[in-house]
């Protein structure tokens, strides 16, 4: 590519504190794989871990007085958004974010994403506020989830559904929900806790 175009896409992420193209392809001497780096955004404050899978039109932004973490072998699919803006957002390993879409976004005062490891987090999920989704945990839908904490536990292929880690799955809002280890919800529009059940209700147990 002729270095005066290079130069002209990489001016506006520079001016927004992003990586440029150059840099978004180092990231690859980690691991990392970038499928399109003219369409990949992250921030020059993030920091990223190794194995990472990158689709093309992801966008990972922080402030310069936030934190955005993301650790190792974590994918994300087209359309997934990271934000860290006034608090920290914390990524594990090993993660699915999307498809379909995700958003995650630190951007009011106190707010504090925590992800574990092993998660998915598929079809429209989107994160605020003071939220931990513990390792192994499942959003799965155009979900709201503000101010929630969903308890890790085993990953979505443990022979024993009740041992698996909480799941919101279907559409809507989620607010200061505390969701325990085997339990889950599937909710249209708003989220109650009373809608609870354990998840051998909808994955019954195989007969010993």
């Amino acid at each position: 590519m002729r270095p005066d175009l290079l130069c002209a896409l990489d001016a506006p992420r520079l001016a927004a504190g992003l990586l440029t193209i150059e840099e978004v392809l180092a990231l690859a001497s980690r691991g990392n794989v970038i499928f399109d780096p003219f369409s990949v955004l992250i921030s020059r404050h993030a920091r990223i871990g190794e194995g990472n899978v990158f689709h093309p039109c992801v966008t990972l932004t922080c402030a310069p007085t936030a934190e955005l973490r993301v650790g190792d072998r974590n994918v994300f699919h087209t359309g997934s958004l990271l934000a860290a803006e006034t608090g920290p957002l914390t990524i594990g390993n090993g993660n699915q974010f999307g498809e379909g879409g995700f958003t995650a976004k630190a951007n009011s005062p106190g707010a504090r994403i925590v992800v574990g490891d092993g998660g998915r987090y598929l079809g429209g999920a989107s994160v605020f506020g003071q939220t931990e989704l513990g390792s192994g945990t499942q959003v799965l839908g155009a979900i709201t989830v503000d101010g929630c904490s969903l308890a890790g536990g085993a990953a979505f292929s443990d022979p024993d559904p009740d041992r698996r880690a909480a799941v919101l799955k279907g559409s809507g809002t989620a607010r200061r929900l505390v969701l325990g280890v085997g339990q889950v919800i599937l909710g249209s529009g708003a989220f109650r806790l009373e809608d609870a059940k354990p998840q051998s209700f909808f994955h019954p147990k195989a007969a010993p």
